[in-house]
């Protein structure tokens, strides 16, 4: 196969009856639009340390944790007479609300000056992420929904394969375009930021307009998994109520129980296959997990680099634009080059070359590009270009992994605890972020009323970003090299 042909089979598969699915996934992935401002926004008003943040990520988490229970009401509870688009219109419908509260914090409406700005921001970005979490679940089950019946079930099987990749190039390109386009808006009203949160009131916009438009397949609604359903329920209530009496150690009581249960759920899922497959699928489960759990920086980084390095809300935005645009390109050319090797190998590669690409960010918090001639923002261009790709190729190969090791007559099932292991992971990745912010504590200047409240330290960040480094580099590493299920 040619490139040409390469770069065309995307292209040649589109049919029309796709544009209202894609524009629901275009739509979720321009929730990016907003970060940028966001960020700026958060750094310049909110009393909220790296760890404060790195915690509150873990909590917004969750929902994609739980996100098996929309599956389930999905599947089994009508809403005016529908199991699917009355989903879709809920889900906009808090994702509008989240940006309409955003306007009023970030703009200081009166209708918020009774409400802390802290409060307002958190329960916004709760409520937007359950919004997006609803329309996700609903988008993936109707992938399935929009494809043409009356043809041979192997045409059918290449439909179903062709829309999942248009799902994620419609998705990919929408964070590419409107994470450019809003971090530009940034810059441009950066005294007005509330006007960036106006104008994001397109994304509903967009899934309600696929969802109003697209036509599906009929579907029978399935009988409700109570198991699933109500525990899941009783579950999310649990974990509302820890975070709201602000129980000690809640973040970490509710990671144990949250991958205790799906731990024991996938058992019960492999439990009467043959003993060398259930043992090469929980080492790559394992390696999945460990993967996805490695621990980041931390906002301290964004803060150091506009501090410091004096990087903008338009210099992000290109950031943005290229790590998108060359990620997107990545999905488009790299799955040639996945099948063709092992997996395990390939994902100890990415190691090495991630590792490698964390070395100019360090090199810069040295002043190193300064003595050799570079201009930090020419490092920081370059090394995001390089490192972009590879992001992508190690998620898809963790999703490969996970379609690999499926077990035959239970896929839906597995899938969905897949995912949920997966986002389990991320938590834990983020608990990791706030203990080790809690050891190396690096902060900016925090202004109240005139009066400095918190000084500007980055002196700990060089430490953090080496042990960062360290753990990201030998830890998977090691994990994959003894728990590599083709080697077993």
């Amino acid at each position: 196969m040619s490139m040409l042909d390469i770069f065309l089979t995307p292209i040649r598969a589109f049919r029309l009856r796709y544009i209202p699915l894609l524009l629901i996934y275009f739509s979720y992935g321009s929730g990016v639009f907003t970060a940028i401002a966001e960020n700026f926004w958060v750094k310049d008003t909110l009393d909220m340390s790296a760890s404060d943040l790195a915690e509150l990520a873990v909590w917004l988490g969750v929902p994609w944790t739980v996100k098996m229970i929309f599956g389930s009401l999905v599947d089994s509870v009508n809403i005016f007479g529908s199991n699917r688009k009355s989903y879709v219109y809920i889900g906009a419908v808090l994702i509008t609300i989240s940006s309409l509260m955003m306007i009023a914090v970030v703009g200081d409406y009166a209708i918020v000056e009774d409400f802390s700005k802290k409060a307002v921001y958190i329960f916004a970005s709760v409520i937007a992420v359950t919004g997006f979490v609803m329309q996700d679940v609903v988008a993936d089950t109707m992938t399935t929904e929009v494809i043409d019946k009356n043809q041979p079930q192997e045409k059918i099987n290449q439909e179903l394969a062709t829309i999942q990749v248009l799902a994620r190039l419609s998705l990919g390109f929408a964070i590419f375009i409107t994470g450019w386009i809003g971090g530009e808006l940034a810059d441009v009203f950066h005294d007005h930021r509330e006007i960036v949160f106006q104008i994001s009131l397109f994304v509903p916009l967009l899934s309600i307009l696929g969802v109003s438009l697209v036509k599906l397949n009929p579907v029978p609604v399935s009988p409700i998994n109570k198991q699933v359903l109500f525990g899941g329920l009783i579950f999310a209530v649990f974990i509302v109520l820890m975070g709201y009496n602000d129980v000690p150690y809640s973040q970490e009581i509710i990671f144990v129980i949250s991958i205790s249960v799906v731990l024991y759920l996938l058992s019960d899922l492999i439990n009467d296959l043959d003993a060398s497959t259930i043992r090469h699928i929980k080492m790559a489960m394992i390696i999945i997990f460990v993967y996805r759990a490695m621990p980041s920086v931390g906002a301290g980084l964004s803060w150091w680099e506009i501090d410091v390095l004096g990087f903008d809300e338009s210099f992000f935005a290109k950031l943005s634009a290229i790590g998108g645009g060359i990620a997107l390109a990545g999905m488009w050319f790299s799955a040639k080059f996945i099948i063709k090797r092992d997996i395990a190998e390939v994902l100890i590669f990415l190691t090495i070359i991630g590792t490698l690409l964390s070395l100019p960010i360090v090199a810069m918090y040295y002043d190193i590009h300064t003595l050799l001639g570079f201009d930090a923002r020419t490092v920081a261009l370059v090394d995001t270009a390089i490192a972009s790709p590879f992001d992508y190729i190690a998620q898809v190969l963790m999703l490969t992994l996970v379609a690999i090791y499926a077990p035959e007559g239970k896929k839906g099932t597995w899938f969905a605890l897949m995912a949920s292991l997966m986002n389990i992971a991320l938590s834990a990745g983020g608990l990791f972020t706030k203990y080790l912010n809690q050891i190396f504590v690096v902060s900016r200047e925090i202004v109240s009323d005139g009066v400095v409240t918190t000084e500007q330290d980055y002196s700990a960040l060089g430490d953090l970003l080496w042990i960062v480094i360290i753990i990201g580099f030998v830890v998977p590493i090691v994990t994959i090299i003894k728990y590599n299920p083709n080697k077993a």
